[in-house]
């Protein structure tokens, strides 16, 4: 408007110097009158727009931080709403570090106490999120057989056999289970699963971890195709070797995988536990001891929840003699369930 008011007035003085030789008529009227108001406001407005303009950029930032701090509450709000729904939102902008600081707030908030709440998601990030594999639909059957003849120190045994089976995406090509009697092996194999799942045998049982009568993984089948099992020895312990193919990992499909180990145990021993070694939804573990002296069992359920699991035995009036556990809910890995028995002879 500044412009356009410096040119029209600069045009009406001209036309005002010349109206004699142009039109005569226009000597009635002010033209250089209006031009020159016309050209003095648009100077006016030129300079002044010169001199406000260096405060005037930082009005409207002023201007914009206040009506962000006003609207603030009401973006916050709609942004909180709009990740609590739509998880794929968040999912584009939040990086994991993000994630997980945002996961520890709102536990804090809910717990009432931050370090609780920052130990309590730390441990839950560390055995579901960080794990490489999920188990569904676990199925366990174990059974307790006795063998006639005694180990070589005289302690009468028992035949363990058993078979798991559930359903898995698998991340590894290769699966091995190792059997070792030597703790810190054992522990550091405990730092490969799911890769390696693994059996430990104490040496004081008088068993030998590296005898394949002690251990040996009989079984292995991917969505019921049996796979070739490849066995080395060493000292303190053996290993079985399966190959599960690099066509099943990078298919990234569920699977369902059943292998079948057979071990022993001494029958004074008392004792079998089973851990979970990944994140678990779905577990039913079974004991058959029908052929055995065992007199009772015990289930120590080792899985910590809010909810119960479900054990049943078999009644009396049926032949037989089997226990089960089933839990319906998430199982995390460091928990397990443990059976206890007691011999007929030890009844008194």
């Amino acid at each position: 408007m500044a412009l356009l008011s410096l040119g029209l007035g600069l045009g009406l003085q001209v036309v005002a110097l010349h109206s004699r030789d142009i039109a005569p008529w226009l000597n009635f009227l002010p033209l250089s009158e209006i031009g020159g108001t016309l050209f003095a406001a648009g100077l006016f407005g030129i300079a002044w727009d010169y001199f406000d303009g260096k405060d005037k950029e930082g009005r409207e930032d002023e201007r914009i931080r206040r009506l962000l701090t006003e609207a603030a509450p009401d973006f916050r709000d709609a942004v909180v709403r709009g990740f609590a729904v739509e998880s794929d939102d968040l999912k584009r902008v939040a990086t994991p570090e993000l994630l997980d600081s945002i996961a520890g707030n709102v536990l804090a908030l809910r717990l009432g106490d931050r370090t609780f709440a920052e130990e309590v998601y730390a441990d839950i990030r560390d055995q579901a999120i960080r794990a490489p594999e999920r188990w569904h639909d676990v199925d366990v059957q174990i059974r307790l057989s006795p063998i006639g003849e005694r180990n070589a120190v005289g302690v009468p045994r028992f035949v363990v056999t058993v078979k798991w089976e559930y359903t898995v995406v698998p991340t590894h090509e290769t699966q091995r289970f190792a059997c070792v009697s030597d703790k810190e092996e054992f522990r550091d194999l405990l730092t490969d699963i799911p890769a390696t799942l693994v059996w430990f045998m104490t040496p004081a049982s008088g068993f030998d971890a590296a005898d394949k009568e002690s251990y040996e993984l009989v079984h292995y089948a991917v969505d019921g195709d049996q796979r070739a099992i490849r066995r080395t020895a060493r000292k303190s312990g053996q290993t079985y070797t399966v190959r599960l193919g690099r066509e099943v990992v990078e298919a990234a499909k569920p699977v369902r995988i059943s292998f079948t180990y057979r071990t022993v145990t001494a029958q004074s021993g008392h004792l079998l536990h089973f851990d979970i070694v990944q994140p678990t939804k779905g577990l039913s573990v079974t004991l058959d001891y029908s052929n055995t002296d065992v007199s009772q069992v015990k289930v120590l359920d080792l899985i910590a929840s809010s909810k119960q699991a479900r054990v049943e035995r078999t009644p009396l009036s049926v032949p037989g003699k089997t226990v089960s556990v089933d839990f319906d809910g998430w199982v995390f890995p460091r928990t397990g369930i443990a059976f206890v028995w007691v011999l007929s002879d030890e009844q008194q």
